[in-house]
């Protein structure tokens, strides 16, 4: 007698289509994507005559230049990454009596009144070889100087850290006692 050979039942996968795809909905919703920050800085209006040409006293200027080989020159001078806070918030912070620093002007500021406050702006050059972890090291670097002296300003009209304000006008009147003036020329090939 010849023995018959059992069938082995085949396995239903209709399901594993659902299953795989609620598998993949599960983990898309449950995992956190990276999400990409940046440096914030408010560009200027667009020029409406871009032929002109603007005339800026020297004095007004803090020349900031890092080469392909990240070195950084403030003003035509060597100087390393750990001065370029303190020589920048010593530039922004407003000194009337001197005719070497940046020209200032007094401005009514609600909510703090007059305030005196610098026209210098700094100028960041930098060459298209230029590390992009110099770069950044260079704006936190200045943005160090800039949040410092709006700390200070903070302290001074409202007994409160800068970072720790809620109120917008307060905050609005310490950005207008201390605007951040970066201007960012092309990227080129310094020398």
């Amino acid at each position: 007698m010849a023995r018959q050979k059992k069938k082995v039942p085949e396995i239903n996968a209709s399901s594993m289509a659902d299953i795989s795809f609620l598998l993949l909905i599960f983990f898309l919703v449950t995992t956190t994507m990276d999400t990409d920050s940046g440096i914030t800085r408010r560009l200027p209006p667009p020029v409406e005559n871009p032929d002109m040409d603007v005339k800026v006293k020297e004095r007004n200027i803090l020349n900031v230049m890092i080469n392909k080989y990240d070195k950084l020159m403030v003003n035509g001078k060597p100087c390393d990454i750990s001065e370029l806070k303190d020589k920048t918030r010593d530039f922004i912070t407003p000194k009337p009596n001197d005719d070497k620093a940046p020209e200032v002007e007094v401005k009514e500021i609600d909510m703090i009144g007059n305030f005196m406050t610098n026209k210098g702006v700094v100028s960041l050059k930098n060459d298209r070889g230029t590390s992009y972890m110099m770069y950044i090291a260079v704006q936190n670097e200045l943005a160090k100087a800039f949040n410092e002296l709006r700390e200070e300003v903070a302290m001074t009209y409202f007994k409160q850290h800068y970072n720790d304000m809620t109120d917008k006008d307060k905050i609005d009147a310490v950005n207008k006692a201390v605007p951040v003036r970066i201007s960012e020329a092309e990227p080129e090939e310094i020398k």
